[in-house]
């Protein structure tokens, strides 16, 4: 990627447009733009940043490629938030107004809109996760015009990259260190960047997912994450299921986690969710999925008439004829000998009890 951070501005902006009632008075100013062209074969995009103080000073700007032959302008436009951000962050700034020209970008920002797609939902996470270490930042909504400098900024990146475009040569992946892929056979993780070859990347998703997590990038200390969209032509059906279960598990707190007890159904839910039932057995719950009843408190199958306890002591595995004694043992008040184990009935005399065989 092609970093530089000594550019000078082509033109002071001038702030007017959509601006939150809620931005302080010594807040700073973070102006970005992504781009993507497809006037050559490829397509190619990149983005510009600027970060200046109250009076429009400038304090910091770069501009960056960004190498994904499958990614939107919306995408690039959050990644020069993201990394515009990172960086205000880094210079101990508190304060920030958020500048740009795409109004789904300020939506987004303002949390007035959801963001369905995968690929920049998580973006967006990103986004926010860094948002929360500044002490406040607002979007200001303006026209291109008044962040041209950094329009010039992206725009450059692009006509750059065309100029000195050379071909692609074999590459190399990190992970198992051979250096002889085409580059048809690397994989690349769409929210950093980095590259593997496509082996290395199936071997890791299946070894993630089998452990109970939800694949990340393979780089070391990299906390992107690997998304099912991205993945998909490298998955089969059976850890395409898999995935779609770990997505699902992480979306449940763990303490609200709760999976059906029936052996050929184990779907997972949300306690929460479950719809209390209408009968007496205020405990009893049903699978969403296929309907069989469990013990919401001991999230085992459903034991009328028995403590759970009591269902607990039958075993792992009670039959039918175990549940119904055990009911009729405690309607009777019969009791189990802890020695010989035989169920006996108090016809007289006190609770005390004394066996036979000792």
């Amino acid at each position: 990627m092609e970093e530089e951070s000594t550019l000078v501005r082509a033109e002071d902006p001038k702030h007017v447009g959509r601006v939150s009632s809620e931005i302080k008075p010594d807040s700073y100013r973070l102006y970005f733009k992504g781009l993507v062209s497809e006037e050559t074969t490829e397509l190619l995009a990149g983005f510009g940043v600027a970060i200046c103080d109250k009076d429009d000073n400038l304090l910091f700007q770069m501009k960056e490629q960004v190498h994904d032959s499958r990614v939107t302008v919306l995408e690039v436009e959050i990644m020069a938030l993201k990394r515009g951000l990172t960086e205000a962050v880094g210079l101990g700034i508190d304060h920030i107004s958020i500048y740009s020209d795409h109004y789904r970008i300020f939506e987004l920002v303002m949390e007035k809109s959801a963001s369905a797609e995968e690929n920049f939902a998580l973006l967006m996470d990103n986004v926010q996760h860094i948002r929360q270490r500044l002490t406040s930042s607002f979007p200001v909504l303006v026209t291109r015009n008044q962040i041209k400098f950094v329009y010039e900024l992206a725009m450059e990146t692009i006509v750059s990259e065309i100029s000195i475009h050379i071909p692609d040569h074999d590459k190399t992946c990190s992970i198992c260190s051979d250096d002889n892929f085409e580059p048809e056979l690397m994989f690349s993780v769409a929210l950093c960047g980095h590259e593997f070859c496509v082996e290395c990347v199936k071997r890791h998703i299946e070894v993630r997912l089998l452990a109970g997590g939800v694949p990340r990038c393979l780089h070391y200390q990299c906390e992107s994450k690997l998304t099912l969209a991205n993945c998909a032509n490298l998955l089969t059906s059976k850890l395409k299921a898999m995935w779609e279960l770990r997505i699902e598990e992480e979306s449940i707190p763990v303490e609200e986690r709760v999976y059906c007890p029936n052996p050929m159904c184990s779907s997972l839910m949300s306690v929460t969710k479950l719809s209390n039932s209408t009968r007496e057995d205020v405990t009893m719950r049903s699978c969403v999925k296929c309907g069989e009843p469990f013990c919401i408190n001991c999230k085992l199958p459903w034991h009328s008439n028995l403590s759970c306890d009591d269902y607990k002591s039958l075993g792992p595995n009670p039959t039918t004829n175990d549940i119904k004694l055990k009911a009729l043992a405690n309607q009777k008040m019969w009791r189990q000998c802890e020695n010989c184990k035989n169920v006996i009935e108090l016809s007289e005399g006190c609770m005390h009890i004394t066996c036979r065989y000792v």
